[in-house]
């Protein structure tokens, strides 16, 4: 006579276990990419009590502008190619008032810059870039070093001599740059 048996089962335990190290294992060796977004110093809020109008200049402010077709206006003129925008802020806020229609110093020179909401971000951070570029040059220049070498003086300021440096190039010499809220798409 035959007895029935019943299907075997499988011990479920020891999977839930290798499932779990698994889990752990990838947890602790994945790295997760961390974007980092634009590096902007932002500037403070202003005190309510101190809150003043600051008059700058026509001649000491240069203007770039983005439209929503991409179309740069640098100085009220079209412009093609957002390379050269680093030689013309370079010249804008080096001028030291020998043509009257930049800037007066480095100190008094302002870039402001400001974008379409339909800009792409493609065209918006190259301008971006370029302009910080033209400030990281003159920076260098003061310092006498390299473009390369100035950012890494910048990206370690705890070294004394690093710091040093850093100070002596950017005295009285602000990266003035004003970005503008963009405006609605076709302009207004």
């Amino acid at each position: 006579m035959r007895t029935k048996r019943g299907t075997p089962e499988i011990n479920g335990a020891p999977m839930a276990d290798i499932a779990f190290l698994l889990l752990i294992f990838f947890l602790v060796t994945t790295t997760i990419a961390n974007d980092k977004g634009l590096s902007l110093l932002l500037p403070p809020k202003p005190d309510e009590e101190n809150k003043s109008e600051i008059k700058i200049k026509e001649h000491n402010m240069f203007k770039i502008l983005i439209n929503s077709a991409d179309r740069l206006l640098v100085e009220g003129e079209p412009l093609d190619d957002p390379r050269k925008i680093r030689q013309m802020v370079t010249d804008h806020v080096m001028n030291y008032g020998k043509n009257p229609k930049m800037s007066d110093s480095p100190k008094d020179a302002v870039i402001s810059f400001k974008a379409d909401r339909g800009t792409t971000y493609e065209l918006y951070i190259k301008v971006l870039n370029n302009v910080q570029g033209a400030y990281y040059d003159m920076y260098a220049a003061r310092a006498g070093v390299t473009n390369k070498q100035w950012r890494d003086i910048a990206s370690d300021l705890g070294d004394p001599e690093n710091k040093r440096i850093y100070t002596i190039a950017r005295k009285d010499f602000p990266m003035a740059i004003s970005i503008a809220e963009p405006s609605k798409i076709g302009g207004s």
